[in-house]
């Protein structure tokens, strides 16, 4: 093996080693956003309050946009991203209250 071809190998493996890293991060921070999320769920149904809330859905895709272009992430990406988990976080909610 070359130089060249040793220390690509070396960077891949930091490379992969960074992104398992930020793999275990992103399931465990959405594992605490939807324990929070399952909470909110239960006060909703104790309450008798709607599954989901479009207005707060507006503005926290918003405020994801702006953070994604703040990060040098695809705005779209991150939308598309948030609404996915959204649409978990709302299927939750309307189990609670089946």
């Amino acid at each position: 093996m070359t130089d060249s071809a040793a220390r690509a190998a070396t960077l891949l493996k930091e490379h992969r080693a960074s992104i398992d890293r930020l793999d275990a991060v992103m399931v465990y921070t959405l594992a605490e956003r939807f324990a929070h999320t399952q909470a909110v769920g239960r006060l909703k149904a104790e309450h008798a309050l709607p599954p989901s809330d479009p207005d707060r859905e507006g503005q926290q895709i918003a405020r994801l946009e702006k953070l994604a272009v703040e990060a040098g992430l695809d705005p779209d990406f991150a939308k598309k991203f948030l609404g996915f988990v959204i649409e978990e976080v709302i299927r939750h909610h309307r189990t609670h209250q089946s």
